[in-house]
């Protein structure tokens, strides 16, 4: 689809994280279809900015996988691949691993309250295929135990890697296939709850991974 007319400028506080979120976020939920063709000045015009917070936002893209860039020729959207989206999985399942092992001995009961309200909106989303909430509250869920980890590193790399899966994600939450997260949400509270944090780990692992098995 053509890169949206609106005049609706960024936000000037911190403009080049906002011009890079937002066209993250377009690529993401696929406003900016995989394979479209990126136009400097449509950017500039959607977002009521100059050119050079917009490159900046591209360059940074392209090192996270969601764009190619050919210089001097074109800027198009990367692709979904199925080996790059497999490959961040596994280090999106190994941080999460960490993070929820991390957390558990820290996770209160508000915690894990929250983390199961996140559940019921991410099962009740899937229900009526509204793969936006899904998305919204898986992340919710998973957000939890990463801030109560408390590790730069882990924070870090989960920013780099999660935008590759959340392309995959909107697939698999679409069809039947998310339906298995719910229980493994679920058993991750359980398992917490129970003091466990070693088998919360694995689980959370465990959820990460099924991207690579069900794609």
């Amino acid at each position: 689809m053509p890169v949206p007319t609106s005049d609706a400028a960024a936000p000037r506080t911190s403009l080049r994280e906002q011009v890079f979120a937002r066209l993250r976020a377009a690529i993401v939920d696929g406003t900016l279809e995989p394979g479209e063709r990126l136009h400097d000045a449509e950017l500039c015009r959607w977002l009521g900015v100059s050119r050079t917070p917009v490159r900046e936002a591209i360059a940074r893209l392209e090192l996270a996988g969601l764009v190619v860039v050919k210089p001097g020729s074109s800027t198009v959207v990367s692709p979904l691949d199925q080996r790059a989206a497999r490959d961040a999985a596994e280090v999106a399942a190994a941080m999460h691993e960490l993070a929820t092992r991390s957390a558990a001995p820290h996770l209160t009961e508000q915690h894990l309250q929250a983390m199961t309200a996140a559940n019921g909106r991410f099962e009740r989303a899937l229900a009526r295929a509204d793969v936006d909430a899904a998305v919204t509250a898986d992340d919710a869920f998973h957000r939890i135990p990463v801030e109560v980890a408390v590790n730069q590193a882990l924070g870090d790399t989960l920013e780099q890697v999660t935008p590759l899966l959340r392309r995959m994600e909107r697939t698999r939450f679409a069809s039947l296939t998310g339906r298995a997260s719910v229980a493994q949400h679920t058993r991750i509270v359980e398992l917490v709850a129970a003091g466990d944090a070693d088998a919360a780990g694995r689980e959370a692992r465990a959820n990460w991974l099924t991207l690579t098995w069900e794609n």
